[in-house]
């Protein structure tokens, strides 16, 4: 399956969980284009990977179509998530209560301050993390999301590595090595402010061109 397709499908589902909340049964490719932000050719194209084909004149039906996004994505049982690295972005995501609701269950928080270590967020206590590798093995963790500053992520990566995490997700702002056999995935906020700058400078400039038009026009 095309990497784009498996970045779709989690927009795909969003949607329609929302529609099966509301007891929509069926909707078409081109009403869930609209609610993923694509068109209607990609999403027929994107969910034949699937192997699911809509019925002319009735559509997709919308619970099936979740339990076959859900198997693809693997998430027909919980995936167990350590967050390593208890600063605000870290607190944040462990209290986040959608995780669950998606599939996923942090059972595991690691900070290297001692003042933090003992403590908890929630019902997940703050441990320390040169007991990362060993909890993590023991508690079957999945996924590794790494929240700490840049100079150490890539140590406590090393031990997730260890503890035969194979799923990372990094919002240290430096890039990680990784073996090849380990997914990782980059969320870098400066660098996605930045690419919207671009777009808003592009927007900007189009908007004072159309006004010297119009003054243009106007003369």
């Amino acid at each position: 399956m095309p990497e784009a397709t498996v970045a779709r499908l989690p927009v795909y589902l969003r949607a329609l969980s929302e529609l099966s909340n509301e007891r929509i049964t069926t909707l078409s490719s081109e009403d869930l284009a609209v609610l993923a932000g694509v068109n209607a050719a990609q999403v027929r194209k994107d969910l034949s990977h699937l192997g699911s084909y809509g019925v002319r004149g009735v559509g997709y039906e919308v619970d099936y179509l979740i339990r076959q996004i859900n198997r693809e994505l693997g998430l027909t049982g919980d995936r167990a998530v350590a967050i390593v690295g208890v600063g605000n972005l870290g607190r944040a995501l462990a209290n986040y209560d959608g995780f669950r609701g998606r599939g996923f269950e942090i059972v595991a928080a690691f900070d290297a301050d001692p003042e933090k270590v003992g403590r908890s967020i929630g019902a997940i206590p703050i441990e320390a993390v040169s007991t990362l590798t060993e909890v993590c093995r023991r508690r079957k963790v999945a996924i590794g999301v790494v929240t700490t500053p840049k100079n150490a992520a890539q140590e406590v990566t090393d031990r997730l590595v260890d503890a035969s995490v194979v799923s990372i997700l990094n919002f240290a702002p430096v890039v990680l090595q990784v073996p090849a056999h380990v997914t990782l995935r980059q969320v870098d906020l400066g660098v996605e402010l930045q690419i919207l700058g671009f777009y808003e400078r592009q927007a900007s400039g189009l908007a004072a061109a159309g006004g010297g038009r119009e003054a243009l026009d106007a003369g």
